[in-house]
């Protein structure tokens, strides 16, 4: 069947890049985009840092609807599928293909006190105003969101306090090994940081905390983990799994129907799961995967994924993913200014350099002031090639050459 009218349920980065995609490659036909936010396409990465910091006023991203001949329609909000139609808030619409982009809202915590998130540029702006010299600020929450607006209260002279439940920051993405040497940076910053700390409710002036405990707080922001935006899905033919349940190819159990960024779960044949990655580099790569296939292409989508981070003078990079179990390799000395953690699995029979099934492989690795490592480490990853443990853990030899010989 020809595709004449496409739906885009989401108006975020995803969103917009599916129709640049679809009209790079040739359609023509109608683009219907809606989304929940009464602000056109922006940039989130953005808000943690340089806008935060009044380097940026506007993260906006450089598109004219017009130009991609798209009816964009904001402030509408995707309620249900039925069949062929995308209902929302204010009206129906018909499709041929529907693309689901709806991403994903921020985990709140129990308690009749404000809690701020920092997720959209409405959320930033309020934040932005709120961060004066020598506001009280409980950050609930050390992961990457956490850490990235500490760096920036501390900077504009608010006493920070960071509650994580974990017994480290970082713990559920990088593990509590790894997550434990960025624990310093927090002190070397002048930031109060509290583990093993579970918050049992935000009130108005504070957090409570177990036992009884109690922490002062003129401002508090929840910054423990976001949820993908599928509710509206639920009782639809679309099947949910942590997010949109989206094959290789990024369709759902719905033919016509495609999911892309923080909401779609992907299988990876890579990793030989289900993904769902909350990183911009998702959302800006998967759409052409899912405009190829619209569009009657067979492409699938299984990329190492990759993120980034700037938190107390220092740039993180991460890419791939790992799993408990596989075995953690340091290059480099944590407690200096440059080092990496690299994790390794055993190899697959048919990886290069692997031909006996033996060997182990780099599945992830995070990079602390060394970028150079992340691109050859990144590429590595892909390539699935067997490595050499000793060679990896060296710093003095090129990521590249530590491959198995």
């Amino acid at each position: 069947m020809r595709t004449e009218r496409v739906v885009i349920a989401g108006a975020g980065l995803a969103g917009l890049r599916t129709a640049e995609e679809l009209r790079a490659k040739g359609y023509s036909g109608a683009i219907t985009m809606v989304g929940a936010e009464p602000r056109p396409p922006y940039d989130r990465p953005p808000l943690t840092k340089k806008f935060m910091t009044g380097q940026l006023d506007d993260t906006t991203l450089a598109a004219d609807p017009a130009a991609l001949g798209m009816d964009l329609r904001l402030a509408e909000a995707a309620t249900g599928l039925d069949g062929g139609v995308l209902r929302t808030d204010r009206g129906e619409h018909a499709f041929d293909a529907l693309v689901l982009a709806t991403g994903a809202a921020p985990v709140g915590l129990p308690g009749s006190g404000g809690q701020q998130f920092l997720r959209t540029f409405d959320d930033a702006c309020a934040l932005r105003e709120a961060l004066r010299p020598g506001t009280r600020l409980a950050v609930v929450g050390a992961g990457w969101i956490g850490a990235e607006l500490a760096t920036t209260a501390r900077a504009r002279g608010c006493q920070v306090t960071v509650v994580e439940a974990a017994p480290s920051p970082l713990a559920g993405a990088l593990g509590e090994e790894v997550g434990s040497t960025t624990v310093p940076w927090y002190a070397d910053a002048g930031v109060d940081l509290r583990l093993g700390l579970p918050v049992e409710s935000v009130e108005r002036d504070g957090l409570v905390l177990p036992g009884g405990g109690w922490l002062p707080a003129d401002l508090t922001v929840v910054a423990v983990g976001v949820r993908p935006r599928v509710e509206w899905l639920a009782g639809s033919p679309v099947k949910l799994e942590n997010g949109v349940a989206v094959d290789e190819r990024l369709r759902t159990s719905v033919p016509g129907v495609y999911a892309a960024g923080d909401c779609a779960a992907f299988v990876s044949g890579r990793y030989g799961r289900r993904l769902r990655v909350e990183h911009w580099d998702s959302a800006l790569h998967a759409p052409g995967v899912v405009a190829a296939n619209i569009l009657g292409g067979d492409e699938t989508y299984d990329p190492v994924p990759y993120f980034w981070s700037e938190q107390f003078g220092r740039m993180l990079q991460y890419a791939g993913h790992h799993s408990r179990g596989d075995r953690l390799v340091w290059r480099g000395d944590p407690a200096d200014r440059e080092w990496a953690a690299c994790w390794l699995t055993a190899s697959r029979p048919d990886s290069p350099g692997a031909e006996d099934g033996t060997g182990e492989r780099m599945v992830a690795l995070l990079t602390v002031g060394r970028p150079r490592d992340l691109l050859q480490g990144r590429r590595l990853i892909a390539a699935g090639a067997a490595v050499d443990p000793g060679r990896l853990a060296d710093p003095g030899v090129p990521v590249r050459d530590a491959g198995a010989t």
